[in-house]
């Protein structure tokens, strides 16, 4: 690191800007305000995106949940539908209160995208509405369906021959990967997976297992979607899946809102200004938290309080909100390593897209050390015999940074967050990936957790 040229500017004049660099630069532990935050109204009529937009991505979600149980049988009893459960964890709770040394007030719940069919991550919601709705555009151009049809006909030889001529290409540290090259490879299309250097072992294999082409490179997530990209553009039969900015990823990410809200209500949870909802999102580019966070914005407004988490070595939307310099700067830029046990979350750059439409709507963002991770992997697994792959403990610490250090403290008062109102409060933390996870890599993280 240039310490005296980043950005035009010397490390000191950066700090002098933004005092917790000097703690982001140190690989420590941080939790941060979002001085941009506002109240969903003042922002509402400038936003690109509305809720009709996600209402239009949940309808085509449907429209394709017969076809989705015809060609993945374990999805059938749901009718096709890709959603994955909320669940409570009161022994983790009562354990990280000690942990922690402070009680935490109102309930603690997991939403299970771990659990979500297909591809068992979050990216499974996003990475799949995407190759559903570009399969959708060519069967409707090529008049093999109307929308009004039985989408399970999709499923026949003349649909497979169609996207058999097309192919579809994306850059992924891991589970976007699987996502696009499960749900591609399954209705025919040819897949190329571009991996960064820091995708696990397992899932290459299980993407060569469906028939998909792993692309390996020793760049990092930024450079195989750069790789990526540019292969596509070769090709005018290739469709590019872009994590660093996809509106159809980015919708299908959102539609999780709605599900969300009906989650709630069958759980006689409400939600409103007395009833805060707390949501804790683990962040790597930031379209999966992104488009989350869009969508609990649109349905709950200022009730819902969204709060981004990173590993301490890839702080990258961190870094481009704090500087608003977005997918401008890097975290290689202020001298940190991109290397993380949070495979998922290793990026180096974030996305500027997403940033800019989220950077008033996320309340706060916060790092967490590698050996961090490994503990609450550990307790989880105690407390609730229920594994999580290390990137998706990210958002665990967050409850406890609300109520244990000063900035959380700061941002209850700011928000009129009294304690009566704070104990009425829901916490959800996101459950990114884990069960796709083969069962001797789950034994070698839980032997090296208990080595922590």
């Amino acid at each position: 690191m240039d310490k005296q040229n980043i950005h035009g500017q010397t490390l000191e004049a950066w700090i002098e800007r933004h005092p917790a660099l000097e703690r982001i630069i140190r690989a420590e532990e941080v939790v941060w305000l979002n001085p941009k935050y506002r109240s969903f109204n003042d922002y509402k009529a400038s936003l690109s995106l509305s809720l009709e937009d996600i209402k239009e991505a949940a309808a085509r979600f449907r429209r394709f949940q017969p076809l989705i149980a015809t060609l993945f049988p374990e999805t059938a009893d749901d009718d096709g539908l890709i959603e994955s459960s909320i669940i409570q964890i009161p022994k983790m709770q009562s354990d990280l209160s000690k942990h922690y040394g402070v009680d935490l007030p109102g309930k603690l719940w997991v939403k299970a995208d771990h659990e979500l069919p297909i591809a068992g991550s979050i990216k499974a919601r996003g990475g799949i509405y995407e190759v559903l709705k570009f399969a959708e555009h060519l069967a409707l151009e090529h008049g093999l369906l109307q929308t009004s049809d039985d989408y399970s006909l999709l499923a026949g030889a003349g649909p497979c021959a169609l996207f058999q001529q097309y192919g579809i290409m994306v850059g992924s540290t891991g589970n976007l990967g699987l996502s696009i090259g499960i749900m591609s490879a399954k209705l025919g299309f040819n897949v190329d997976v571009h991996m960064s250097a820091d995708a696990k072992e397992w899932k290459k294999e299980t993407l060569r297992s469906v028939g998909a082409t792993v692309v390996q490179h020793t760049d990092d997530f930024s450079g195989a979607v750069a790789e990526g990209r540019k292969a596509a553009e070769a090709d005018s039969h290739v469709y590019f899946v872009d994590d660093e900015w996809s509106r159809d990823l980015f919708m299908g990410y959102a539609v999780a809102a709605l599900r969300i809200k009906k989650q709630l209500e069958t759980a006689r949870i409400q939600v409103d200004e007395a009833h805060p909802l707390f949501v804790y999102l683990p962040c790597g580019v930031g379209g999966g938290p992104g488009g989350v966070t869009f969508g609990l914005k649109q349905v709950f407004e200022d009730a819902v309080h969204c709060f981004f988490a990173e590993p301490t070595e890839s702080p990258a939307m961190f870094l481009g909100l704090l500087t608003g310099m977005h997918e401008k700067v890097s975290v290689g830029d202020f001298g940190l390593s991109n290397h993380t046990v949070a495979d998922g979350l290793a990026v180096g750059r974030p996305s500027g897209a997403v940033g800019k439409i989220i950077e008033k709507m996320v309340s706060g963002m916060y790092t967490v050390r590698d050996e961090h991770l490994y503990q609450l992997l550990r307790q989880l697994m105690d407390a609730e015999e229920m594994y999580l792959e290390p990137s998706a403990l990210a958002g665990f610490p967050g409850p406890y940074n609300l109520i244990g250090t000063a900035a959380g403290k700061e941002y209850l008062k700011q928000q009129g967050l009294d304690e009566e109102k704070f104990a009425n409060a829901t916490h959800l933390l996101w459950g990114t990936g884990g069960s796709m996870v083969p069962d001797d890599v789950r034994q070698a993280d839980d032997q090296i957790a208990r080595k922590k």
